[in-house]
């Protein structure tokens, strides 16, 4: 598009109109596709600038405002220095003159000129400059609280790689303005009096500079806005708007004062101002007003948040006025469940320091309030008394319940598992209690079931009996959860076996009855787990529920963990036993398979064979004999009967990822069921996974490779053999990935292409070190050091580590020389690409969370050479940039040498890890 020079502005108009107004989608998706290359190309920045100055109608002004902001944010290095003063003076020009043309292009504008500021060194005092500039003019107002609102919040912005220099200095700047931007807003307020919309910008503008941590508590703690502030909570007549906006910003006030003992004065007005609105929130209980109601919820838990450490310190004193817990149980009142969900974070954390400090007088202060929280959760739990069927749990509600069963797990020990257990049992024990409080404590008990001591207990051992004599007309939803409460009761099924005829019974009625299916399967398999041994007599029942399994309503997942039950309890079956109920445990599958694959072949039509592969992988991964060395493993006949199936199917699927990947799981777990008793498959395996590998590269049959590599890579005769479809699959796969882009596009191929080299570094070094492809895997793993995708960059790292680590670790095997010998060879090819293109991924690609790979590289390779990776670091050090495109300092001389000298002399690896965090701090 841009190929021809500057497109007219005619032509940006057109554009514009036809993004936001075309009628025609293509005719859209033209128009966003063109203005796309036109940001990114040089001539946004005159163009934008134009169309601002021309101010013709909101959407081109729009698209201008954001294009600056983008640019800036983006490609401010495209502008020479001399230009920065012109760019900031036509920015203030276009915000003052569009003021009243749309808040939106108001805010992109503020951005775009905060982000400016932020990366543009020679403005220095920005903040002082605009005050100065603007704080006369009432008009100006909204525009200049708006910068000053966004300036705080963009000096941590991701898009902004300002660099850690900068941003010290630039926090700094604003700590030393921040009581100047108060004063400017405490007038503005005394000004514009009750000027709804202008209250709302100054909260939002005072919140914003309490998130960044700049404003002198002390100052704060006697200051006008502060008692602003809670005026406007306390009043009935707040509108909704402007009630968000002071409950955010009190919300980020008790947030900015988190290490309460250096903010005392601000702390305590805080504190007191929270506990005057109790009655508001009463208020706006009365008044069904339940956004109100959901910021009040939102302060009182921030206020527990902030003075949680004073409250476990000194309870009942002072700032550990336990009135605040009093709030949140207030607010774990009210009838709406999202109200007191608000709060489940400060409970947990409540509970997490409790139990750290396992000191019993204390609990015993907090357990009466945990015990309040208990039964109001256990109300929020209960379905409508109207509610028909199963309990759903993909809802907002369903899921709720799944938090306030979490939330119970972690906080019962301060109340006791067995008394509150055994409290809830009574009150079904002694009252009648209507269906939907039934199910509720059910619910509630199932959740702590688990973490109630089974041995020898009377009261277990009753619910379980009582639960399982429950008649069949009892509501839908109550049957529901006891079974799942049965399902989390296995430990005392385990220990007291006469129930278990009792409790499979009870299940299996649950398992023909459709809505109860899945949640019975999920029981059964539970009990299959725990129960292993036991549950070997009833095999044959399980068998029976396997062999129909589909003439059960299971969901896929319910299915497949019945299926994963049954091999556990396969595997505890005589070794003789084992081949043959395996064999019939698959036959279901394997027949299924043959008939799609018949079907296939009369009418061309292709059928989906994942549900029947899922299948047999959970049934290969979990059945897992004891087999003692010598014997023949109990399932190697089986899969060898099995293999021809799969084949076919893998043949006929071919093109189809999914499919693929299912398969190639399939045989996984086979190989890995009878590790080396699979051989006889290894040839045929191989020779398909290449010919189909070479027309459709899934990165899957990498995968599969590895796990080959790990089975059989330690035997003699397997090597050569595995290195030639190694180098056969490397061939399409470096094909794939020096396509543009290829690395960014496909980080699959990437993880799966060197989880597989890993695995030849682990078993057999040698081989792959002195074979031709080793040079191509390591040119590509320099390059595929910069990709910032989880998986793929640790599977990279990972074998670069591992690859060094080969060289270093002499655990006195006889090619030990040869491998240190093979790895000189290649550091010396390779060193100092591999660490400057580390060093370069750190500062400029990596997110912080790979950095302890990396550090785990540099380590391996200083333990090899220590004196050669001294002088290989500090080549890939000079060529770092060292100042930004703004003219701020990115990194000084000291820094380098620092960071060269921690990293040398470093005696473990997390140290180098240390310095690495640290260091590259300086380049976001």
């Amino acid at each position: 598009v841009m190929e021809g020079g500057k497109p007219n502005l005619a032509l940006v108009y057109q554009a514009v109109q036809a993004l936001y107004h075309d009628p025609d989608p293509t005719g859209k998706e033209r128009a966003s596709v063109w203005l796309g290359e036109l940001q990114r190309s040089m001539y946004a920045w005159e163009i934008s600038d134009q169309l601002l100055q021309l101010k013709q109608d909101v959407e081109s002004c729009y698209f201008a405002a954001q294009t600056m902001k983008m640019k800036i944010q983006t490609s401010f290095y495209e502008l020479p220095p001399e230009t920065h003063n012109a760019l900031r003076d036509s920015l203030l020009t276009h915000i003052q003159n569009l003021k009243d043309l749309s808040p939106i292009i108001v805010t992109q504008l503020a951005l775009a000129i905060a982000d400016l500021a932020l990366q543009m060194a020679s403005w220095k005092g920005c903040v002082h400059t605009l005050i100065e500039k603007y704080n006369n003019d009432i008009s100006s107002m909204p525009f200049l609280i708006e910068i000053l609102t966004v300036l705080p919040e963009e000096v941590h912005s991701r898009s902004l790689r300002i660099g850690a220099n900068r941003r010290t200095e630039i926090i700094e700047d604003l700590a030393y303005y921040s009581s100047t931007v108060v004063t400017l807003l405490t007038t503005c307020v005394e000004k514009t009096g009750n000027d709804e919309k202008m209250l709302i910008k100054v909260f939002r503008c005072l919140g914003s500079w309490f998130n960044l941590g700049v404003l002198d508590s002390n100052f704060m703690a006697s200051n006008q806005l502060l008692m602003v502030l809670f005026q406007v909570l306390q009043r009935d007549e707040t509108t909704t708007n402007l009630h968000e906006a002071a409950s955010d910003c009190v919300c980020s006030a008790l947030y900015a004062i988190e290490n309460v003992d250096t903010n005392m004065a601000l702390a305590l007005q805080l504190f007191q101002g929270v506990l005057t609105l109790e009655t508001a929130y009463h208020m706006a209980v009365a008044r069904e007003d339940l956004d109100k109601v959901l910021n009040y919820c939102r302060i009182f838990t921030e206020l527990c948040e902030t003075f949680l450490e004073t409250t476990v310190r000194s309870p009942g004193q002072g700032m550990g006025d336990l009135r605040t817990l009093e709030l949140l149980l207030i607010c774990a009142g009210h009838p709406q469940y999202e109200v007191v969900e608000i709060s489940f974070n400060f409970w947990y954390r409540l509970g997490e320091h409790l139990y750290k400090i396992s000191d019993v007088a204390l609990h015993s202060i907090f357990r009466p309030y945990i015990q309040r929280l208990l039964h109001c959760l256990a109300r929020h739990c209960q379905l409508d008394p109207d509610h028909e069927g199963i309990p759903e749990d993909t809802d907002d509600f369903g899921e709720f319940r799944m938090r306030v069963s979490d939330l119970v797990k972690d906080v019962i020990f301060l109340v006791g598992s067995m008394e509150c257990f055994a409290q809830l049992y009574s009150t079904l024990k002694e009252g009648n209690p209507p269906w939907e409080v039934t199910e509720a404590v059910l619910f509630i008990m199932a959740a702590i079931a688990k973490s109630v001591d089974p041995e020898n207990n009377p009261t277990l051992t009753e619910v379980l009996q009582q639960v399982v004599l429950l008649p069949e007309n009892v509501h839908m939803a109550v049957r529901y959860t006891s079974i799942e409460l049965v399902g989390e009761m296995s430990e005392v099924v385990d220990r007291n076996p006469r129930f278990l005829d009792p409790v499979l019974n009870y299940l299996m009625k649950g398992l023909r009855d459709k809505p109860l299916a899945s949640a019975a399967a999920k029981a059964i398999h539970n009990i299959c787990s725990v129960c292993r041994d036991h549950m070997a007599q009833h095999f044959q029942g399980l068998l029976d529920i396997a062999r129909s399994l589909d003439s059960f309503a299971l969901s896929t997942e319910a299915a497949v963990g019945l299926l994963k039950g049954t091999a556990l309890v396969l595997a505890r079956l005589p070794l003789e036993k084992i081949a043959e109920c395996l064999s019939d445990l698959c036959a279901v599958q394997v027949m299924a398979l043959k008939k799609l694959l018949a079907e296939e072949s009369t009418n061309g039509k292709s059928a989906d064979p994942t549900v029947w592969l899922d299948r047999l992988a959970v049934i290969f991964r979990h059945t897992n004999p004891i087999v003692e060395n010598g014997q023949t493993h109990p399932c190697q006949k089986v899969i060898q009967e099995i293999w021809p199936v799969l084949s076919e199917t893998l043949n006929t699927h071919q093109a189809d990822n999914r499919i693929v990947e299912r398969c190639c799981r399939c045989l996984r777990f086979a190989v890995r069921c009878v590790g080396k008793g699979s051989a006889s498959l290894l040839q045929p395996l191989v020779t398909q996974m290449v010919s189909v590998y070479q027309v459709y590269p899934h990165s899957c049959f990498l995968y599969l490779g590895s796990i080959l590599v790990d089975e059989y890579g330690m035997e003699e005769g397997c090597r050569q053999g595995l290195l030639d479809m190694l180098q056969a699959l490397c061939m399409p796969t470096f094909q794939l990935l020096e396509q543009p882009n290829g690395l960014r596009n496909h980080p699959d191929t990437v993880d799966d292409l060197f989880r597989l080299a890993t695995r030849f570094v682990q078993r057999s070094p040698v081989t792959l070190l002195s074979s031709s492809i080793i040079v191509h895997i390591i040119q590509c793993a320099i390059a595929a050091t910069s990709l910032d995708h989880r998986d793929a960059n640790c599977s990279v790292m990972k074998f670069v580590r591992d690859l060094i680590h080969s060289g270093v670790a002499n655990d006195h095997e006889e090619d030990f020389e040869v491998r240190k010998q093979l790895i000189g060879q290649a550091m010396e090819q390779h060193g100092q690409q591999l660490i400057t293109q580390l060093m370069h991924s750190c500062c400029f690609c990596l997110p912080p969370y790979t950095l302890p790979d990396v550090a785990e590289v540099l380590w391996e390779i200083m333990v090899f050479d220590r004196p050669t990776f001294c002088r290989w670091l500090e080549n890939a050090l000079k060529g770092l940039p060292k100042e930004t495109s703004g003219g701020a300092v990115t990194v000084t001389h000291k820094q380098l040498t620092d960071f060269h000298k921690q990293v040398t002399s470093a005696e473990e690896c997390k140290q180098v890890c240390w310095a690495i965090r640290e260091f590259t701090r300086l380049f976001r």
